[in-house]
């Protein structure tokens, strides 16, 4: 007999199922009983389900262990897709992942610039259906459309105080234009915060209980997951550790205060000090277009790179209050695992990783306890966009209880899961 239903964040037992799967890669039946704790009748019936809709497939059998060999169970990572934008406006890159949150296409265009809005949307709009097309996937195994950008954002406005180069962006209904013109239910967030879902979803942060995504793109920000679930915050804009102060007296930053790391640190610091330095100034744009920061950023990462000792100190300047950002994170949410992921940390992550590394050995408050284990991204450059198609995973096929908040809401009793509802 099986002892009581496990705590777990699912809306049903079908969800909880699922999720065991694609954490587990392989599980048998028996399997998800010891890591759900549901009864057996339970599992059964949300595995039948499974099976029926072709999410899950039969793969062989399990060792034996001195019995009948127990069937092992695996996603079918090509019954479903979800598509990823991660809207900036430097650039958007598009990706389209299967059900496993592997990307199967990806494309990256121009960005926002200084376009209308309702321009972008319609161009997006179809760029998205190229993208389904280009792989021959069948529309209506396409989830949906998980879409992000810089924060802060606002469920019901969308984006509510934005760069200086995004401004028309501004309360602007992004995500119910964007569902109209495409046809398909978007999913709207934060982009650091998708990086580090995006991160958990594809296995990417391990068992950490809580881990983080330290994202730097043309600005700063962190993901955060706490046993498994993205905490968000109150408004969903938690993590925006680009804007704590480091400097008190220091640079005024867009958002309005003074000091912020990504004011001191971000790719436009970065770039603004390479354009100050007259041995550097012919790497940059002297036009400052937001346009090209991403790409002037680039150039200074390359003379880094290439050895080019002013370009280094700079980008070890920035790399220093990154990492002490880094250790504030890591402090007040008593971190296990640290990723470095976003566009830029794709470029100069081999410049910031060791700093950070230093830094949270040197500094980090609980390391007598335990280390942070701080490492650059596999797909650092597209991480906020594959996090994106992982949000409509999530939401569509393991959707969390929609209270859930803290993973102390975890302890709450869910009787209801003992049951067969799927």
């Amino acid at each position: 007999m099986n002892g009581p239903a496990r705590s777990t964040p699912h809306a049903s037992s079908k969800a909880a199922v699922l999720d065991i799967i694609r954490a587990a890669g392989t599980i048998s039946r028996v399997g998800l009983i010891n890591a759900t704790g549901l009864t057996g009748a339970t599992i059964s019936l949300a595995v039948r389900k499974l099976l029926d809709e072709g999410l899950v497939l039969e793969t062989g059998r399990a060792e034996s262990t001195g019995g009948k060999r127990r069937v092992l169970l695996q996603l079918n990572h090509n019954a479903r897709y979800a598509v990823g934008v991660h809207l900036d406006h430097g650039g958007i890159t598009y990706v389209l992942t299967n059900l496993g949150g592997a990307v199967v296409a990806r494309i990256t265009r121009p960005g926002a610039g200084g376009q209308e809005p309702s321009v972008i949307i319609q161009r997006m709009a179809g760029e998205v259906a190229a993208l389904i097309a280009r792989v021959g996937v069948e529309p209506s195994r396409v989830l949906g459309l998980g879409l992000v950008s810089p924060g802060p954002l606002c469920a019901s406005t969308g984006m509510t105080r934005t760069p200086p180069p995004m401004r028309k962006w501004e309360d602007y209904p992004v995500d119910r234009e964007l569902a109209a013109a495409t046809g398909l239910p978007v999913v709207l967030d934060n982009d650091a915060t998708a990086a580090a879902l995006g991160e958990h979803w594809s296995g990417g942060m391990g068992s950490a209980s809580t881990s983080a995504a330290l994202y730097m793109g043309t600005g700063i920000g962190a993901g955060i997951v706490i046993g498994g679930i993205t905490y968000r915050g109150n408004s969903g804009n938690a993590g925006e550790i680009g804007h704590v102060c480091v400097e008190a007296m220091g640079p005024e930053c867009w958002c309005g205060a003074r000091g912020c790391v990504e004011a001191l640190a971000g790719p436009a610091a970065v770039v603004a000090a390479a354009r100050a330095d007259q041995a550097l100034a012919r790497l940059v744009d002297a036009k400052r277009s937001h346009q090209s920061l991403a790409a002037d950023f680039a150039a200074v990462s390359r003379a880094a790179r290439r050895g080019e000792p002013q370009a280094t100190a700079i980008l070890e300047r920035s790399a220093r209050y990154v990492a002490v950002a880094a250790r504030t994170l890591a402090n007040i949410m008593d971190v296990e695992f640290l990723v470095l992921t976003g566009p830029s940390f794709a470029i100069a992550g081999s410049v910031y990783l060791p700093i950070v590394r230093e830094e949270l050995d040197r500094g980090f408050f609980a390391r007598g306890v335990h280390t942070v284990e701080v490492r650059l991204s596999h797909t650092a450059a597209t991480a906020p966009a594959i996090g994106a198609a992982a949000m409509v995973l999530q939401s569509e096929l393991v959707p969390l209880h929609a209270a859930q908040r803290l993973p102390e809401n975890l302890t709450v009793d869910e009787p209801a899961l003992a049951a067969p509802i799927v």
